[in-house]
């Protein structure tokens, strides 16, 4: 059997080149950074350049922040919680806009400002996937506090308008905040283009290490810190910073928005993803969820009707591929995937959204293994489902 990684937008492989720029921070170059001896000197201009690499890798300007967080999850948390303390708690504005597509990370943070009587509101999306820039307009309130809306949706891969959105928030003087998470390294993602006051993002997501992410903050546009205990970061983020972890993610950084590497996205990784999801709608009754324009080179989420999401995880794993499901579990009695919600799913379709997603690392070797067995196991699904009514048709797959 072949093995085949097929869920990169939960994470992805380190490459080899940032995992060597790493090791001699995880073993020979080991003192803390904010220490005065030489110990603590011999990571600083590492650490300089990876910053420098992060700045560029996003275009921000040597005034701006980024700020070096654990993950893009303590980003969004540090957005959404500061504008709480600053704008609601202590000011005048009392309104939050975000989308029903959010990674959980926005909503959870959401549903937890609710319940400190912020008011949120949260957009839904056209028949593509997209929330469209003038329901952000129609929104805005005099008393809204920030827009949170995702630069791309990790589900779908759907882009969202967000120099549109940007423009619009500035005009309204209304701070704006994207999850940038699964665009670095699929696109340009320009934040001074873009009019972006707050962008989120998580190092893991783009060929560099777990556990290290960063928050993109305008200059002007500081934040009441979500961590307090110590002056690192100028005093933004308390907490030694995992020296090692922040140059791979420069170094990741670097690689993954060179020219080169977002040519290659567009176009090798683009036409793989391509060609799996051609392949898979060649079976009856199976839809990409969103529809095929305007999105993310890697990403496909395609639903099979008659199986459940969970169950082809199952077997595919049987298979060694790895792929994830659009749906939260495998139950019509318990709660569907937002994102499939949001699309106004029936109840059967809201369970059977699959989600592939590829990375450079990918083979086409890799894609042609991958479409025989996901063929195969839609046909041993559908024939073991009560709910998929079995036709001829469903083994037209030429297998």
């Amino acid at each position: 059997m072949m093995e085949v990684y097929l869920d990169n937008n939960a994470t992805t492989k380190v490459d080899p080149i940032v995992y060597e720029e790493m090791k001699p921070f995880l073993t020979d170059v080991y003192g803390n950074p904010n220490s005065l001896h030489k110990f603590g000197a011999g990571t600083h201009k590492k650490m300089a350049e990876a910053l420098d690499y992060l700045y560029e890798g996003i275009n921000a300007n040597d005034a701006d922040d980024i700020i070096i967080t654990a993950n893009a999850t303590e980003s969004i948390n540090t957005v959404l919680k500061g504008i709480w303390i600053d704008k609601i708690l202590y000011g005048d504005k009392k309104h939050i806009i975000t989308s029903e597509v959010e990674h959980p990370a926005t909503t959870a943070a959401c549903r937890f400002l609710e319940s400190q009587g912020v008011a949120v509101t949260y957009l839904g999306v056209n028949e593509e996937g997209i929330v469209e820039a003038q329901s952000v307009k129609d929104a805005i309130k005099d008393e809204t506090a920030l827009v949170s809306i995702m630069w791309a949706n990790n589900e779908t891969g759907k882009i969202f308008p967000i120099a549109e959105i940007g423009a619009i928030c500035k005009e309204a003087g209304v701070p704006f905040h994207t999850d940038g998470t699964q665009a670095i390294g699929k696109f340009k993602a320009d934040v001074q283009a873009c009019n972006v006051d707050y962008m989120s993002f998580s190092a893991h997501k783009f060929h560099g290490p777990k556990g290290v992410g960063g928050l993109y903050v305008r200059k002007g546009y500081q934040l009441t810190p979500l961590l307090h205990g110590g002056e690192q970061m100028g005093g933004l983020r308390a907490g030694t910073v995992d020296v090692a972890s922040m140059i791979g993610m420069g170094f990741a950084m670097k690689l993954a928005t060179s020219p080169m590497a977002l040519a290659y996205e567009e176009n090798h990784v683009k036409k793989l993803r391509d060609k799996l999801e051609a392949a898979i709608l060649e079976m009856p009754e199976t839809i990409v969820i969103g529809g095929t324009s305007n999105r993310t080179p890697n990403t496909t989420l395609i639903s099979i009707r008659g199986v459940e999401g969970e169950s082809m995880l199952w077997d595919l794993n049987q298979n060694t591929i790895g792929a994830s499901t659009g749906s939260a579990c495998a139950s019509e009695d318990l709660e569907a995937n937002p994102v499939m919600n949001a699309f106004g799913s029936d109840s059967e379709l809201a369970h059977t959204g699959v989600r592939f997603s590829l990375s450079r690392f990918n083979t086409e070797e890799e894609i042609d293994y991958a479409i025989v067995e996901i063929k195969k196991a839609i046909i041993r699904l559908r024939n073991l489902s009560s709910s998929y009514a079995y036709t001829p048709a469903s083994h037209a797959s030429g297998l």
